[in-house]
């Protein structure tokens, strides 16, 4: 190949680089951490210290489980989403007009069920110290649209993966009062497809694939109160900031683009929120609680995404926004071995409504939930919950330019409504020692 030709492929394939990426700037958090959360609408939060998952919304709160705990469970989390073409379009190389983008609406790119599995311990080591660890999935996305999806410009595959690893201590300063923190050791895993328009359009599109992986550390910090009638829960997690290493892959491309196919290695940084959660708890009677959590995500550090390939760096501007959530629900203890609990919240969706995707087809969620605890002994319980989200419908209208800086910069700009909700069903088993 010519140096100017091999130049040109690599200009072309850094314009490909940029497409799939950005849209890992969604809402992406996986709020279901606690499958006896869930049962409230997660409004025990930093406060309820109910359970061993307190270890990751508030581990100072530990200090209020006495001796050995642990929790295993999972949430299966059923989601749908649904795609409707309202004049997608893409633009042709020395033509002054665009054609229509056809195609299925790709149908429910969500599995039927996706599994969220977790594990929580805590130790009581004195009448002070206690240690924890959880093990948990915070963030994660997968969705695979079927061929021929008319906004397969913007999206086709997504599969973002996170585990997280989280050692923590609490420190009880005297009956009131309670410190704790913990570090986060936290794993990334992301393949990301789409779709790459030929210079004809009546040619079959080529692809472009991204693979990447990285471990890095945060860590987060909580304060608790107790009088015995009233908890009160503080916590914060600190943002990680991701340097995903991989490769990117081109192929199928035809004609003038073909230089572009291979594979190159790129980088991409992935910057996850702060979250910042006020919970409390009250006591209405012995039998009845009344619980509520705030929680601030600052999902505007994600302003835009940039991508490292042998080309030089591509920058996707992404102007995510501030979100918060709101939950409140209660309990109602039947007697000493059932107990009933419902919730309500309201999570704000972080995506910029100039800037939606179809990798990520979020919304505002409202979430009503209801489960039950069943103490089978002094030793064992089992939590079960069931929640459905309701998600609030959007326009998207995404602009993607390929091989953008050449003469054969295409723009394909996908126009959608996409609309969805969600089931999830949870289930925990607690052992005390």
């Amino acid at each position: 190949m010519s140096r100017s030709r091999r130049a040109l492929a690599l200009t072309l394939f850094s314009g490909a680089l940029a497409l799939p990426v950005p849209a890992l700037a969604g809402g992406f958090y996986l709020q279901e951490q606690s499958p006896k959360e869930t049962g409230r609408a997660l409004s025990g939060g930093a406060a309820a210290a109910d359970d061993p998952s307190i270890v990751y919304f508030n581990p100072a709160a530990m200090t209020n489980l006495p001796g050995i705990q642990t929790s295993v469970g999972g949430v299966a989390l059923m989601a749908s989403a649904h795609q409707t073409n309202r004049g997608s379009s893409r633009t042709v190389p020395g033509l002054p007009v665009s054609v229509p983008v056809t195609g299925p609406s790709g149908g429910n790119p969500f599995d039927k069920v996706i599994p969220i599995p977790s594990f929580y311990a805590t130790a009581q080591v004195t009448d002070r110290l206690w240690l924890g660890l959880g093990v948990n999935a915070p963030f994660g996305l997968k969705l695979d649209y079927d061929a021929g999806f008319f906004g397969r410009y913007d999206s086709l595959y997504t599969n973002l993966k996170t585990y997280n690893i989280q050692p923590s201590l609490a420190y009880k300063l005297n009956d009131n009062f309670s410190v704790g923190g913990g570090v986060d050791v936290q794993y990334v895993k992301v393949t990301l497809t789409n779709a790459l328009p030929q210079l004809s359009p009546l040619l079959a599109d080529g692809e472009a694939r991204v693979k990447g992986d990285d471990w890095t550390v945060g860590w987060n910090a909580g304060l608790f109160y107790t009088n015995g009638d009233t908890h009160v829960g503080v916590h914060y997690r600190s943002g990680i900031q991701h340097h995903l290493q991989g490769t990117q892959t081109v192929s199928g491309l035809q004609g003038l683009l073909a230089g572009s196919n291979g594979e190159v290695s790129a980088a991409a940084p992935l910057d996850l929120p702060d979250i910042v959660t006020v919970s409390m708890m009250h006591k209405l009677t012995p039998r009845i609680r009344a619980m509520i959590t705030a929680r601030w995500y600052n999902w505007s550090v994600f302003k835009g995404i940039a991508i490292t390939s042998p080309a030089g760096t591509n920058v996707k501007e992404l102007h995510y926004k501030d979100s918060y959530s709101v939950g409140v629900g209660g309990e109602y203890d039947v007697s000493p071995a059932l107990t009933l609990r419902a919730g309500t919240m309201f999570d704000r969706t972080p995506t910029n409504p100039q800037y939606l995707t179809t990798r990520v087809p979020d919304g505002d969620r409202v979430w009503l939930t209801g489960g039950a605890t069943w103490n089978i002994s002094p030793a064992f319980a089992l939590n079960l919950s069931y929640a459905h989200t309701f998600v609030e419908k959007a326009n998207i209208i995404r602009p993607d330019i390929s091989y953008q800086g050449t003469p054969a910069a295409i723009t394909a700009t996908t126009l959608s409504q996409t609309s969805g909700n969600a089931d999830q069903l949870a289930a925990s088993f607690t052992a005390r020692f």
